[in-house]
């Protein structure tokens, strides 16, 4: 049904019908007569024509999410499932590009999106780090998330810092003492193309240890946080002759190493030594006992950014998204 049907039915023009429906004020037409007016169209399924709305407007009810490897990857896809809620939540439909790493490709998503006319883009990556983006219209909202850019756009991340201090002091408040740090990068291998975020973890967790006078029993810097690397890092620690009663590994792959190693050693988890974590990936359920870990709160990064493009948010504000702590099984108090 058109709009011409509906001011038909109800005796009305359609530049009156028009204005009811967009809920434009100064029509001169009473409450009740909007009121039948929409019961009209509802009864008829009259939907408006967004081509007609974006020429009106010239934008659409619709929001451009371009990301690198989100939708490929296993947990950083909840942010997908955030944007998509908040997005349906308020009647907008979005725009879905995968660009990879690949400039050309994330240039020409970025234009086939804008000659769409979305009200909004919105950036996402898997891994917190700085992209270069290329230049786009003063007029268009941009949110980034999970990512920085060049220019000032509003920025949704993790907030690392309190996610590094939380797990400090969740061991510490278990009466640990003798804590070893596996998968330690320092802030010269950690430029902004790879990581905004993990030295604010590693901020969080110092500041802990140092608010208690504790140092770290051991402590190993590698470059990929892969299980291989934590097998090795945690089976080096034990051949170290360090004392130690807990553990914290970087990532949850990083954990998955350090378990094999310390079953291997038949070294109990968590009764001989407790291990804590960060990203909350799936694998941390299926290990035994299960990990307890900060979660990277991809789908609450994704309602955010959503709801700050449907805002039109034009400020530069860095937004830090709670990382919850998911306590499971591997921490004992001493």
């Amino acid at each position: 049904m058109t709009i011409a049907d509906v001011a038909a039915e109800a005796g009305l023009s359609k530049t009156a019908v028009s204005m009811i429906l967009n809920e434009r004020t100064g029509t001169g037409l009473s409450q009740e007569t909007a009121k039948r007016v929409r019961e009209i169209a509802k009864r008829l399924d009259y939907r408006p024509d967004p081509s007609a709305r974006a020429l009106r407007i010239g934008t659409t009810p619709t929001i451009g999410f371009v990301s690198d490897d989100v939708t490929l990857t296993r947990y950083a896809s909840a942010m997908i499932r955030g944007i998509l809620d908040v997005a349906e939540e308020n009647e907008h439909t979005v725009l879905l590009a995968e660009t990879g790493h690949h400039p050309e490709r994330l240039s020409g998503a970025l234009n086939a999106m804008l000659d769409r006319r979305v009200s909004a883009l919105v950036f996402g990556s898997m891994a917190a780090r700085r992209v270069e983006l290329p230049q786009l219209p003063s007029d268009v909202p941009v949110i980034m998330v999970n990512a920085t850019t060049f220019v000032d756009y509003p920025v949704v991340l993790p907030d690392e810092r309190t996610a590094g201090e939380a797990i400090a002091r969740l061991l510490i408040d278990a009466g640990h003492r003798e804590i070893a740090l596996i998968g330690r990068r320092y802030d010269e291998d950690l430029p902004p193309e790879v990581s905004v975020t993990i030295s604010d973890r590693f901020a969080g967790l110092d500041a802990v240890m140092e608010e208690h006078g504790l140092e770290w029993a051991w402590e190993e810097a590698f470059d990929y946080w892969a299980p291989d690397d934590g097998y090795r890092a945690a089976k080096r620690a034990l051949s170290s002759g360090a004392r130690f009663t807990a553990m914290v590994c970087l990532t949850d792959n990083v954990s998955f190493g350090a378990y094999q190693a310390l079953q291997e050693a038949g070294i109990r988890i968590p009764d001989q030594v407790s291990i804590a974590s960060f990203d909350d990936d799936e694998i941390s359920t299926y290990l035994r006992p299960q990990l307890t870990t900060a979660r990277l709160p991809y789908e609450e990064m994704g309602r955010t950014a959503m709801s700050l493009a449907l805002d039109g948010n034009r400020g530069t504000d860095r937004h830090l998204v709670p990382m919850p702590i998911i306590r499971r099984g591997s921490i004992r108090s001493r």
